[in-house]
């Protein structure tokens, strides 16, 4: 019995070669079967799911951090709309962000901590279940790197335009989603042909959604979704998609920023968490 010798992308040229080439025939890569690099270079499967789920468990994360942050406990409302919410006191310690935050109290950084923040299940709920269906496309089309760099300045984005405006105080993931609709309604458009077109009316369909949405129900936070949307189209234009370009070092080495300084502050909200319940 014979078996078929395993196969994967090469990380640098994709192409089709043995998991065990000690290099690769097409463009002399060193040992390109390493995991290491595969993830590096985007093109390991299972690390690129950890992708998603690493940024799905980091809010979970952040979020049962803030309900434990709250000084007089978890409190629970019959109302859905508010059942398990934090308090605006444990949100503007973690780092919610906001003319507040950001023009009175200096606090730059929460333009990055406030993604990670959500004021109830239900909130983040829908913008987790939002990322979860566009985080693979995005993936597939733009690569790990240059999906978090567009979620992450999106957000960044949004949220100073949400601040400029002088909304006072705002939190959530949802900038961030808006940042990957607009990378992906101008990769469609630009792409163009059959699959082009799809994916710019089914992605256009969540634009169209979101706007709705924000003019309907109060307290939705219009000028950073507009802002992070308009951050992913040009983000989108600039870092371009694999397709038109792979991912090169310089989409890695803006990833990595991007990567190193949202693990720096969610490390400083957790920082002041722990501070804030000791001496509260």
């Amino acid at each position: 019995m014979t078996h078929d010798k395993a196969t994967i992308l090469c990380p640098a040229c994709r192409r089709l070669i043995g998991l065990d080439e000690r290099r690769c025939p097409h463009c002399g890569l060193r040992r390109p079967g390493s995991k290491f690099k595969r993830f590096l270079r985007g093109t390991d499967g299972q690390a690129l799911t950890w992708w998603i789920k690493g940024i799905i468990y980091a809010n979970a994360a952040m979020f049962i951090v803030s309900l434990l942050t709250m000084a007089g406990g978890i409190r629970f409302s019959a109302n859905p709309l508010y059942f398990l919410s934090p308090d605006n006191n444990a949100l503007l310690v973690l780092g919610a962000t906001g003319s507040i935050p950001v023009y009175r109290l200096h606090r730059w950084w929460s333009l990055l901590s406030a993604g990670y923040l959500h004021g109830g299940v239900l909130h983040i709920f829908f913008n987790m279940a939002a990322f979860w269906q566009l985080a693979p496309l995005a993936l597939r089309e733009y690569g790990p790197w240059r999906m978090f760099t567009i979620y992450t300045v999106s957000s960044v984005f949004g949220f100073w335009v949400s601040a400029m405006a002088g909304v006072p105080l705002t939190i959530g993931a949802s900038a961030a989603v808006c940042g990957l609709i607009g990378a992906l309604v101008y990769f469609g458009k630009a792409r163009g042909g059959d699959w082009g077109r799809l994916v710019y009316r089914q992605v256009g369909g969540w634009a169209v959604g979101i706007l709705l949405f924000g003019m309907l129900i109060p307290g939705i936070n219009n000028w950073g979704h507009a802002g992070g949307f308009a951050a992913g189209i040009v983000l989108g234009f600039f870092l371009g998609y694999v397709e038109k370009k792979p991912e090169n070092a310089v989409h890695r080495l803006l990833g990595g920023l991007c990567l190193l300084a949202t693990v720096a502050v969610l490390a400083w909200m957790i920082f002041l968490a722990v501070m804030f319940r000791l001496y509260a």
